[in-house]
């Protein structure tokens, strides 16, 4: 089987890429423009950073020294595919990401309302607590040894 090194129209897999000076894997590029002479429809490794200053690294690697030859119609419709493939697999990575990160927070969320439940419901619990204590009948003035009308009754033994 020949590797990307041994065909000049085959594009490297993504961890045989160098990486640059800001420690990137760099992206494959054709030179589009006519100067440098002889330079045009060469390839180059680029670096994809661009830092907070929007000061683009400047890391460069030629992987051509000539242009290549003309591609075939079936190749372009390979290649392009291909791309769109790692497109879609960098979009499938970011959904199950943002899911993983979505379950985190509704279980959060989940624990958030058991806590507020359960804080209410002992807020209920004291509230008729608090109410229970004060409906509870008062004590009758025949316990202390008065009858009703207030006067003392005998105990005889």
């Amino acid at each position: 089987m020949s590797t990307w090194r041994d065909d000049p129209n085959a594009i490297p897999p993504w961890n045989e890429r160098p990486k640059c000076h800001c420690g990137f894997r760099t992206w494959l590029q054709v030179w589009t423009d006519p100067l440098p002479q002889g330079k045009k429809g060469c390839r180059f490794f680029k670096c994809p950073d661009i830092d907070d200053d929007f000061k683009a690294c400047t890391f460069m690697q030629w992987i051509d020294t000539r242009p290549l030859g003309r591609v075939s119609l079936k190749e372009e419709q390979e290649r392009r595919v291909r791309q769109q493939q790692i497109r879609l697999k960098g979009k499938e990575d970011e959904l199950k990401r943002r899911r993983a990160e979505l379950g985190q927070r509704e279980a959060a969320l989940k624990i958030q309302e058991e806590q507020f439940q359960a804080r209410e419901a002992q807020f209920k619990r004291e509230a008729d607590e608090q109410k229970n204590r004060y409906k509870e009948p008062t004590q009758s003035s025949t316990t202390d040894g008065r009858n009703k009308k207030g006067k003392f009754l005998r105990f005889t033994q």
